[in-house]
């Protein structure tokens, strides 16, 4: 962004302000689908998914085989969700999600995208150096275990299935779905068991 540059809130803003002048955009409507993405639909959605998987082998391999309709199947479809893959962590294999052109991403379940997902910078680095990214957010990916970034497009939305983590067998679907963070279905973190 340069000194004559607006920057994008701005130019978001001036665009917003054109297509409401020109009765192309209704604000009531954009504003309600915004206050539902950020009130009513979240990351809950895809922790439920994760632990489901977790606990159901069948509903796993449903999940992984056609993950559209395994997440539609509890409820979690809609608009950025109409084609869903999901993406397994293993022990030699590490997946991390990015749009390199925007910011697609699964909204049915993770609700809106955090700004550092949108962030040029990370859309840039995590395709060229993903493993030095994700020790910058905090995640050391050991260096025997593959790491793979899938490009989020129009098409496809991708929702990582995280390792579920040590010292959790006895805990329901809904205190696994408390241990799930957002960041660990893009792929920039791990979960954490329960303290």
């Amino acid at each position: 962004m340069t000194d004559d540059d607006p920057g994008p809130a701005l130019r978001t803003a001036a665009l917003e302000e054109l297509l409401v002048e020109r009765g192309m955009v209704d604000p009531a409507v954009v504003d309600g689908f915004v206050r539902t993405y950020e009130r009513d639909v979240g990351p809950l959605n895809g922790a439920t998914v994760v632990a489901r998987a977790w606990t159901d082998p069948e509903y796993r391999e449903w999940l992984l085989r056609d993950g559209t309709a395994a997440i539609a199947a509890l409820g979690f479809s809609g608009p950025q969700g109409e084609h869903m893959v999901v993406l397994e962590q293993t022990d030699q294999v590490h997946h991390v999600v990015v749009c390199t052109l925007c910011s697609c991403y699964p909204w049915p379940v993770l609700g809106l995208p955090p700004s550092w997902y949108k962030d040029p910078a990370y859309r840039a680095r995590v395709v060229r150096e993903p493993r030095t990214v994700l020790a910058e957010m905090g995640l050391d990916v050991p260096p025997e275990r593959r790491i793979e970034v899938w490009d989020s497009s129009a098409e496809v939305r991708y929702l990582v299935l995280p390792r579920r983590p040590a010292g959790t067998d006895g805990l329901t679907v809904e205190q696994l779905a408390g241990l799930v963070g957002r960041d660990a279905m893009v792929g920039v973190a791990d979960v954490a068991g329960p303290s």
